[in-house]
């Protein structure tokens, strides 16, 4: 099997954005058990495509739409996931699907590992001001899973952080959270682009306890950034990494 009919499959099942990265690239990076990646070559990280219909809407605050969105999403990747898992198990390799939004760590905001780090090592997007990946096709407007091979796939590489100047999701944030910074790769620590716990405060202390929202999710930071609005067409991808 090889990197181009994986992503194939991938994005036959669902998938609008497909990238592989070695996981020597990501030694050092926080995991859940600490030996997580023990056994594993590879992680490949699937993306969806939020619908441009329900993030539009979003002002200064979630919608319930959104939130069923979210939820739906979620659904999907860890289907996409374990379906991807299945088949190279089948074809004789080991995979895990990590699941795409299960919290293990109240406090800190922690799961098994950050699928925005895998994206970006994988060349899915940058990492944004808002610590969020940014897609060239489709801005912070997708949603991430990963799953673990030991499978010898060709990795893809990161690409440039296209950022600049921009600070329109630090001015739109409601919990005024996003300092502004920007990275060439990626931050060492969220707190140097974050007020994390406005963060939180915001989204456990307001949003979730809302009607019919009743989950600590924002999007007001994904319907501000203006990747996710320049361009509207697009199409499954089976490799997004290309170093440029």
């Amino acid at each position: 099997m090889d990197a181009v009919e994986l992503k194939s499959l991938a994005c036959g099942y669902g998938a609008d954005f497909v990238g592989i990265v070695d996981l020597a690239s990501l030694r050092g990076i926080r995991t859940e058990p600490a030996d997580l990646l023990s056994g594993y070559k590879r992680a490949i990280s699937i993306g969806i495509r939020l619908s441009d219909g329900v993030i539009d809407p979003i002002v200064d605050s979630p919608t319930p739409l959104y939130q069923q969105h979210y939820l739906r999403v979620n659904d999907r990747l860890d289907d996409i996931a374990i379906r991807v898992s299945q088949y190279l198990q089948k074809s004789g390799t080991k995979a895990l699907p990590i699941p795409a939004s299960q919290l293990l760590d109240m406090k800190n905001w922690t799961s098994y590992i950050s699928h925005k780090a895998v994206a970006i090592a994988a060349g899915i997007g940058w990492q944004g001001k808002s610590l969020l990946v940014v897609n060239p096709e489709c801005g912070p407007r997708l949603r991430l899973v990963t799953v673990l091979t030991d499978a010898d796939l060709e990795p893809d590489k990161p690409i440039k952080n296209r950022c600049g100047k921009c600070l329109a999701c630090a001015e739109a944030c409601p919990a005024t959270a996003i300092k502004g910074e920007n990275t060439d790769s990626h931050f060492k620590d969220r707190d140097e682009a974050l007020y994390f716990q406005r963060c939180v405060d915001k989204v456990v202390g307001d949003f979730a306890k809302r009607p019919f929202i009743e989950k600590p999710i924002c999007g007001v930071c994904i319907r501000a950034c203006p990747w996710g609005v320049k361009k509207r067409k697009s199409k499954p991808r089976i490799g997004t990494g290309k170093g440029k």
